[in-house]
């Protein structure tokens, strides 16, 4: 998909919910991070990285270089071997910075992210609470009544 269509999307979610461009960008950065964490199992170690001027989402996943065959969390580490395939001068305990594609998690995953995004409710959007106390119950009738 492109990024230009999905910012775009969301950009017209802005507009119809009318929210501003700070809460666009976080309501953005929780998708795509819920995307990762769907893929991978986790998010701490990735960076999430949103244009909306030029249209572009960048997301990059660190992994710590461990020795062969020492590797126990593929989403946290990475062998040396595997590292060396990126850059031939890593070293053991150097941080790898891969870039992860929209096109890594499949067209209906991100479209589906995006569904999920423009059903979420927007706080201001909600009815507001009202302080008033409730009147008179309606199960006990008035005095005229009894």
């Amino acid at each position: 998909m492109d990024h230009a269509v999905l910012i775009e999307s969301f950009t017209e979610f802005k507009d119809s919910k009318n929210i501003d461009r700070a809460t666009l960008m976080s309501i953005m950065e929780d998708v795509f991070r819920a995307m990762v964490r769907k893929k991978y199992g986790e998010d701490n170690k990735v960076d999430v990285v949103i244009n909306t001027d030029k249209g572009d989402v960048e997301m990059y996943r660190n992994r710590t270089i461990v020795e062969d065959g020492m590797v126990e969390d593929d989403n946290t580490q990475i062998a040396l071997s595997d590292a060396l395939k990126i850059e031939s001068d890593f070293e053991v305990g150097e941080d790898v910075t891969e870039q992860i594609l929209l096109d890594d998690f499949g067209r209906r995953a991100v479209l589906a992210a995006r569904q999920r995004s423009q059903r979420s409710p927007d706080p201001r959007a909600l009815p507001a609470r009202s302080n008033r106390t409730a009147g008179p119950s309606l199960r006990t009738p008035p005095p005229c009544f009894r």
